[in-house]
């Protein structure tokens, strides 16, 4: 399902932010996280959802009843990618480690620099902070 809606956003001049399979309550939902620079309207949820359900029911890859969500990532989306951090150079973020450095797991600042090796943080309480990308647990943006 991924692979299919990597291979669709793009036509729609959109992109896939992440996907969330999980039983919640009685049930399961599917959640697809979609983005564009200029943003995400109604409409093309609505217009993914369609496709994305439509795939879903021809290829019956999933063998018992869900709800099927499409939705933006919100203000503060996560940042998986670095071209997610490219993006959003200059905005705030919270990056959470896999291990500590420099006896921290957790930094926010603002994104001042990525490249395919690392990101650098302008951190909040003065000074900069250099990570390696492969190092990063998660990160968000932070509004």
């Amino acid at each position: 399902m991924r692979d299919f809606a990597e291979g669709l956003l793009p036509t729609m001049g959109l992109e896939l932010v992440d996907v969330q399979f999980r039983r919640e309550g009685h049930g399961w939902v599917l959640r697809l996280f979609i983005d564009r620079e200029e943003g995400v309207t109604v409409d093309h949820c609505a217009d993914v959802s369609r496709e994305i359900g439509q795939f879903l029911d021809v290829e019956d890859l999933i063998g018992h009843p869900y709800h099927l969500e499409v939705s933006s990532p919100g203000l503060e989306r996560p940042l998986k990618s670095m071209r997610d951090f490219q993006r959003f150079v200059g905005k705030k973020a919270k990056i959470r480690m896999h291990e500590n450095l420099d006896g921290q797991k957790v930094f926010v600042g603002i994104i001042g620099e990525a490249t395919e090796e690392a990101i650098q943080l302008d951190l909040e309480e003065g000074g900069k902070v250099r990570v390696a990308f492969d190092q990063i647990g998660r990160a968000r943006l932070v509004f």
